[in-house]
Order: C-alpha cells, then structure tokens, then sequence
C-alpha cells in the first residue's frame, strides 16, 4: 500500500510564529515550575521555543518532521540539537541517539495530526517514568464556538483552504481522554490568549504513569 505523506507546513524563514506571541511565556514559565533539565521539542518547527529553553539554561533537543524546518533550525541555533524524526516514525530511533527526556513540549502540532493518537503514544516512549508531556493546541469550547458561529466565522476557523493546517479540533474532555489513553494524567490545564472560555489555544500539563 502506498503511504500518502502530509504535506509540507512550508517553513521558509526563522521567523517566529504569531503563536510564540501568546505561548511561549507560558511553556517557559511552565518549564521552570517543573524543575526539568532535559526536553525534547516535538515538532519543533524553525526552533524558536528550543533556542528560548537553551537559552535559560535547558538541555533541549528538537524534532521536526518537516526538512526546511530543520534546515532552518540548525542554522539558526546551532548549539541545539535537531533530528528530522515525525510521530510517525518509531521512537527507538531517537532513543538510538538521546537518552530518555524528562519532559515533552509539543506546541500547535496535534491539531495538524492525520493520527494524533501518535503524538502522546510517541512522548511516552521517550519520556522518563512519571516524565511530563506539556502539549498546547487551540482550545474549543461551547462559548468559542458558539461565539465563531454568531460572528460568522466559522468557515475561516476551520478553513479547508490551507495546505497543512488544522485538521483535528479538541475540547479538554477530548484531549484529555486522548492523553488518558495513552498513560498520561493531566495534572494542569491552561487557558491561553483572551478572555476565558474563548481561549485562543489550552496548554495541558500530563504525568506519564511511572
């Protein structure tokens, strides 16, 4: 059977997304309050969010599935460690070359996701026991999207017209079965950007069972 890859999500510059705007204060915030050394960026883009957690001092590594990306990421931060892996991919592939991570940051990646099952199924083999997976994607609710249907947006929320965009749309209850299936119990959960309940994204903070 012939395997149909995603396509590309067009990385082109070291620019960082709009979403670093309004996340990225809080996944470092939430790297701190953890205590951990050691994490792995899983779908790490251009590697913006690994040059901030090398920055402040964490031993992080960053795979992306998506080779501009890459290419992009080790030019840029080239003291940062980056391997061209996916979800897809087996991850004793990684564990070939890394040792086992004390956390998982996985940012706006799951909603992309054909099969989103594989990304917690992925962080759980590489992470320690009782390791953490800190993973954010937009948030849905029923005054989000009820607010999206009055206003008419609903067609451009979930457009159909962007080559790679989002294709998965989660609530918290949804996402956190998705994690408990997988062996992971939420511990945090976050609303990010505007007013609450119409949260832009949710960041969730899980345990991996030891």
């Amino acid at each position: 059977m012939k395997i149909i890859e995603q396509p590309s999500y067009g990385w082109s510059s070291a620019k960082a997304p709009h979403s670093c705007d309004y996340l990225s204060a809080q996944v470092v915030r939430v790297i701190k309050q953890l205590g951990v050394s050691r994490v792995l960026d899983l779908g790490s883009g251009n590697g913006v969010l690994c040059g901030a957690l090398f920055d402040m001092g964490v031993k992080v590594v960053g795979i992306e599935r998506d080779q501009g990306g890459v290419d992009i990421s080790r030019r840029t931060y080239p003291a940062v460690k980056f391997h061209r892996f996916a979800v897809e991919d087996d991850p004793n592939r990684l564990l070939a070359e890394e040792s086992p991570f004390d956390a998982v940051v996985s940012t706006e990646v799951i909603e992309h996701l054909y099969s989103p099952h594989l990304l917690p199924a992925y962080a759980a083999k590489v992470l320690k026991p009782a390791g953490r997976l800190i993973l954010t994607t937009p948030y849905h609710g029923y005054l989000k999207n009820l607010a999206l249907a009055v206003a008419d947006k609903w067609d451009h929320h979930h457009t159909v017209l962007w080559s790679g965009g989002h294709i998965k749309f989660f609530s918290r209850s949804t996402l956190t079965a998705l994690l408990a299936e997988h062996g992971f119990t939420v511990e945090q959960f976050i609303g990010v950007g505007r007013m609450p309940y119409l949260w832009k994204s949710m960041l969730i903070v899980a345990r991996r069972s030891a």
